[in-house]
């Protein structure tokens, strides 16, 4: 129809950005505060004053030369100067980019060097994990140490103290007009292959993103809620936590470093917040601690994603804390919100747990598809597999400074690299890792699934499964397990298993080792797994 000419809407027309959420959480939530705890005691701090000191920010960085779409760079825990750079940084027009303090020191200076960050903001406690990074670094000029206990650094790089400089900033910025499609953030994926990449949020999809978190069926998040931040600030936004809570006027409780279960014992007790998101090993931990240290029913939900939870876990929380578990798979591309298990209407004779063990159903704004080896979208009826893609307002569809990439699709969806199914109720479930899925004698193995059976066992503490060549069957599944009790073998685990999988799912092949290898954003490192299984550092027990 080339000549039809839309009616015109009478609707104003206020860009989405992160000034926006800063200016609503100050101006309507002034006293909800930020905690920040230091292993021992806890800081509030007001939202208002945290306001305050990202003005301050915003015009240090100002003098510090930087502009429109520069890059600021955050090396931190999560606390309150990480809020405070969280609103500031966007809301001034540059560009956050949010620094994985656990990469190596050339994955480091990669990506700072890649994003062209002009300023870091680092926590002196952790300037010894950055200094060997100095030297590499092509295009930072300054940084801002926050706490003390951090070396001068010479040479081209300023070094300056975060509070005395902020201090002596006024209270007054002349913020822009900013676009809501120009980039917010910048955040790397964790680069178990090659190079991290790049993916850059826009004003727009972070406001959308942080709408989405306060609807009933996804976070809820209102000003009611005090979010324990266990994700850390440098992952995916922390699941979003910082600007969906201040946009809510939730008080935010910032854990540090200090995510170790005697420290969260002590924060958990003091702070009794009522909403955390967790990655399934600290969930681990936690129902590990006696029942009587750990008072858990304070909270309202708890969120586990990073890697599937296994059902036995989530029927634990719920026994022992009476507590829901919600179970979510994102990425950094998605923002990293994507599918939640809330459970349907209608159970259909499953039990709620069951319903919540599943990936979940895609958040409002996500649209899943799973696609097989032809390109063909398979049916929705919860057993045939194929690859998982997405898109949406809040789902990149590209890298930074990458022209092309076989992660996304001709048509524009993401290739997410996963591989499952979805239902008839538009629930999703992750069978595993294109890399990682296991084909025995022509048959699938779901690693996924076997490992959720073997975590079941009370004596497992965390089980990963990777395939291993097979002359008969071409692979078979290895099981690496890691056990509180010394005695727990191959056999009793067998015959565990024989009840709860298909007889040929049952490894062979057994490794029981102290603990898992994990990469950067805590999820088991298969990839490290592998390597270790190649180069024959494990002593592999072969039972029949």
């Amino acid at each position: 129809m080339a000549d039809y000419a839309p009616m015109p809407a009478t609707m104003m027309h206020m860009p989405m950005t992160v000034q926006m959420i800063m200016r609503h959480g100050a101006s309507v939530f002034p006293d909800s505060v930020v905690a920040d705890f230091d292993g021992d005691r806890v800081t509030h701090t007001r939202y208002g004053e945290i306001a305050r000191n990202a003005v301050r920010l915003a015009n240090l960085l100002r003098d510090l030369g930087v502009r429109l779409g520069d890059r600021v760079g955050t090396f931190s825990w999560n606390n309150r100067e990480h809020q405070e750079a969280y609103l500031a940084i966007p809301a001034m027009g540059a560009i956050m980019h949010t620094i994985n303090v656990r990469l190596s020191t050339e994955q480091i200076a990669f990506v700072i060097n890649h994003a062209e960050d002009r300023v870091l903001i680092v926590d002196a406690q952790l300037f010894e994990v950055l200094a060997p990074a100095l030297p590499l670094l092509d295009t930072v000029q300054h940084l801002l140490v926050v706490g003390a206990g951090a070396e001068p650094v010479s040479g081209a790089v300023h070094s300056h103290d975060y509070h005395k400089a902020v201090s002596q900033q006024p209270d007054d910025y002349p913020w822009p007009t900013l676009d809501e499609n120009a980039a917010a953030a910048i955040c790397y994926t964790s680069g178990t292959t090659g190079n991290p990449k790049g993916v850059v949020y826009s004003h727009k999809t972070t406001y959308l993103h942080a709408l989405a978190s306060r609807a009933t069926d996804t976070f809820g998040i209102c000003e009611a809620d005090r979010l324990l931040l266990l994700p850390p600030m440098f992952h995916a936004n922390s699941w979003g936590m910082p600007y969906s809570g201040w946009f809510s006027g939730s008080d935010l409780i910032m854990p540090g470093p200090h995510v170790q279960p005697d420290k969260l014992i002590r924060l958990i007790g003091s702070e009794r917040p009522t909403f955390s998101a967790m990655v399934p090993t600290v969930l681990g931990d936690l129902l590990r601690v006696p029942e009587e240290e750990l008072d858990m029913r304070c909270f309202r939900l708890l969120v586990s994603g990073g890697s599937a939870v296994p059902p036995a876990m989530i029927e634990a929380v719920r026994e022992r804390w009476g507590v829901p578990l919600l179970q979510g798979w994102g990425m950094t591309e998605t923002s990293p919100m994507c599918v939640l298990s809330h459970p349907p209407r209608e159970l259909e004779g499953q039990a709620e747990s069951q319903w919540r063990a599943k990936s979940g159903r895609p958040v409002p704004g996500i649209e899943v598809r799973a696609i097989d080896d032809s390109g063909e979208p398979v049916p929705c009826d919860g057993e045939t597999v194929g690859e998982l893609q997405l898109r949406g307002p809040w789902v990149t569809g590209a890298y930074h400074g990458i022209d092309a990439s076989d992660s996304f699709t001709a048509d524009g969806w993401l290739r997410t690299g996963d591989v499952g199914h979805i239902d008839s109720k538009y629930f999703v479930q992750l069978t595993d890792r294109t890399k990682d899925v296991i084909k025995s004698g022509g048959e699938w193995i779901s690693s996924v699934d076997l490992e959720n059976a073997l975590s079941a066992h009370p004596d497992v503490t965390e089980a990963a499964v990777i395939a291993v060549p097979d002359e008969r069957w071409q692979e078979r599944p290895l099981a690496i397990v890691v056990s509180h009790r010394p005695d727990l073998g191959a056999e009793e685990l067998r015959s565990f298993l024989r009840e709860r999988v298909a007889r040929f799912w049952i490894p062979e092949r057994w490794v029981f080792v102290d603990a898992l290898e994990k990469t950067s954003v805590g999820k088991i490192d298969k990839k490290r797994l592998r390597e270790r299984r190649d180069a024959g550092e494990f002593e592999v027990l072969r039972v029949s």
